[in-house]
């Protein structure tokens, strides 16, 4: 899997972890590939806010110094967690084609469950639809899917749900989140 290669922050601290004492400057941020909660140590002088883009990769960064490690959803502060759902859905919304891509390629993940059906509030009746009309038809977008799968929870919120579930490590399967840094 490839690495990430910029992030979102979500929160910053500008004195270190509260608990820890004074220390270095520390940013929760969340990859933008991979959905990777990742702490970051900021360039000397720079100061990061909630939704600022950074660089992560290997070329040369403006705002990051270097990579500290992954974060678990546990250990973001209480800024960082609410701002967690809100980047999320903003870069579900962002990137709809690709999500949309998964209710149209999406498989079983074993003989009696299919990774739809993993998406909160999608049960077989939903699932066994929405097979159906993807073959009709590939779904545009999160409307179409509304519109022609009846009673449809939210598409774009059932995504935006899994991949939190992802990153609380509450299933096996991960769709959304990736490994890698």
């Amino acid at each position: 899997m490839e690495r990430e290669e910029h992030a979102i922050v979500l929160d910053f601290l500008a004195h270190g972890h509260a608990l820890e004492g004074r220390g270095s400057p520390v940013a929760q941020v969340l990859g933008l590939n991979h959905f990777t909660l990742l702490e970051v140590a900021p360039k000397k002088e720079v100061f990061l806010k909630p939704h600022d883009k950074v660089y992560l990769g290997h070329e040369k960064r403006d705002k990051i110094h270097h990579i500290i490690g992954k974060v678990d959803l546990a250990r973001l502060t209480n800024t960082a967690q609410e701002e967690l759902r809100f980047v999320i859905r903003k870069l579900v919304e962002e990137d709809e084609k690709k999500f949309v891509e998964f209710y149209n390629h999406a498989q079983a993940v074993s003989t009696r469950q299919h990774s739809l059906e993993l998406l909160p509030g999608i049960g077989k009746k939903h699932m066994w639809k929405i097979v159906e009309e993807r073959e009709y038809e590939p779904f545009e977008s999160f409307e179409d899917i509304k519109e022609r799968v009846e009673l449809m929870p939210d598409p774009k919120e059932a995504i935006v749900k899994r991949i939190i579930l992802e990153l609380e490590n509450k299933d096996k399967y991960k769709f959304f989140t990736g490994q890698n840094i």
